[in-house]
């Protein structure tokens, strides 16, 4: 079994600040890290590979220095990453984006056929949780979103049953290889790097393509000319002025606790009492 596992490397949304004049982030000085939902869908792809003997090969699109968090990749445990890095690329936005993957996940089946591809169900930087869906509808594959658990993968059969976490529960799942699958956090944790393969990754040879190395002939689907999404204005929250306050009672008995919390309520906002207190005479 092929796993292919996209990753992003996104700059560190703790560290950000957005320019008080120009209103856009500032991203100097900010470091980098491997987007964290796409570290749970490495486990995840990992943990197969331990179950499995899958080969799992990893793909980033990004500038040179996303290198490092595929080299990252690698010294968990992944067998081969790939770097799709070009000036064409830059300003894509997630539908530039799934189409330059979508290329180069055709280029890897020509070498090898991919069974699953996982992704993270978004990433820290965007929010929109559309590329995992976009590679699958370029694909043609199965698609599997907010994946909670993965129970059965049955080679023989070429199937997959999963579980996902939907509106009031969780649904139970199974589907044909290949599919794309987008992971949530929290299922799993990730595992510690060994001295062995922290070795292997870093004298690793990345294999870099370019736009025509992935594939791709069309230059108005990839970048810029790719990309109809625009953003018009960034900007921080504005601070609340107003603090919290401290409302202290002579116990800490329930009942002390309501009734000076209503209390409190009532002197600020007196028509709550007119509004509140008739439902709670009609409901005792």
């Amino acid at each position: 079994m092929h796993i292919l596992v996209c990753i992003k490397q996104v700059p560190d949304s703790a560290q950000i600040r957005v320019h008080p004049v120009t209103n856009t982030i500032m991203r100097q000085g900010v470091p980098a890290i491997v987007n964290p939902y796409d570290l749970v869908a490495l486990e995840e792809a990992l943990r197969l590979k331990d179950r499995t003997s899958a080969r799992v090969t990893v793909l980033t699109m990004g500038p040179p220095q996303a290198e490092s968090a595929l080299r990252k990749a690698l010294s968990f445990g992944a067998d081969e990453a790939i770097l799709l890095t070009d000036r064409a690329f830059a300003g894509a936005d997630t539908l530039a984006t799934s189409y330059a993957l979508a290329a180069a996940i055709r280029k890897i089946r020509d070498d090898m056929p991919v069974d699953l591809v996982f992704t993270g169900k978004q990433t820290i930087d965007g929010d929109t949780a559309q590329v995992g869906p976009g590679i699958a509808t370029r694909l043609g594959m199965q698609l599997l979103t907010y994946v909670s658990r993965i129970d059965r993968v049955d080679l023989e059969r070429g199937e997959i049953t999963v579980q996902r976490r939907a509106e009031g529960g969780v649904q139970v799942l199974r589907t044909r290889l290949p599919a794309v699958i987008t992971v949530l956090e929290g299922i799993n944790e990730m595992r510690f790097a060994t001295m062995p393969d922290m070795f292997r990754a870093a004298r690793y040879g990345l294999t870099v393509w370019d736009r025509e190395a992935a594939g791709i002939g069309d230059v108005t689907k990839i970048g810029l000319k790719g990309s109809p999404t625009v953003v018009s204005r960034v900007f921080a929250p504005t601070p609340r002025a107003q603090k919290a306050e401290i409302i202290q009672t002579q116990s800490e008995q329930p009942d002390d606790l309501v009734a000076t919390l209503l209390a409190k309520m009532f002197t600020k906002h007196p028509p709550l009492r007119a509004a509140i207190c008739p439902r709670a005479v009609q409901r005792t």
